[in-house]
């Protein structure tokens, strides 16, 4: 059985955080785009890219948030810790509809915290303040697939969208 957070989790979090202003497509070539009036962005120095050992924790945590929730039955954590825009795209019934295929089969996702996280493509700035992760928790019989985005944010990275699915080990290979 496939959780399907993608459409009602992470689709709208993404519409709304990739939609670029349109001084951005109307660049010259080879130069960037002047910000939106009223958006001052910090530079991107200030943006660290996460090494293995933080990414690692960042994916943690967000699954043990979601376990968590799952367990309680209260996504309000989940929300507060995640950023703006997932806040805004996502209130907890929301977040309780989405993961209620998951929570119903009833998987114990605090064994993801026992593994390391297996990427299935490189981690990568999809934006220059959003960051997507994709990869697998390698576990037995029923393995956790992730996708997730964090946007960086008062100066950390928080969660933006996600998608965890319960994969089999026959879907795997």
């Amino acid at each position: 059985m496939k959780h399907t957070g993608l459409p009602g989790l992470l689709a709208p979090a993404i519409l709304f955080a990739l939609a670029t202003p349109a001084a951005a497509q109307n660049a010259p070539q080879g130069q960037a785009a002047p910000a939106p009036q009223g958006s001052v962005q910090p530079p991107a120095s200030i943006r660290p890219t996460p090494g293995q050992l933080e990414l690692s924790k960042m994916i943690w945590s967000t699954v043990a948030a979601v376990d968590h929730a799952n367990r309680s039955g209260n996504y309000s954590v989940l929300r507060d810790i995640s950023s703006s825009g997932f806040q805004i795209n996502n209130n907890p019934a929301q977040l309780a509809q989405v993961f209620s295929g998951l929570r119903g089969l009833g998987v114990d996702l605090g064994n993801a915290l026992l593994v390391p996280p297996t990427y299935t493509q490189a981690p990568q700035l999809v934006r220059e303040d959003v960051f997507r992760v994709q990869g697998v928790f390698q576990m037995r019989p029923i393995s956790i697939g992730f996708d997730l985005y964090y946007q960086w944010e008062q100066g950390r990275w928080k969660l933006f969208g996600i998608d965890l699915q319960p994969l089999e080990m026959a879907q795997q290979q």
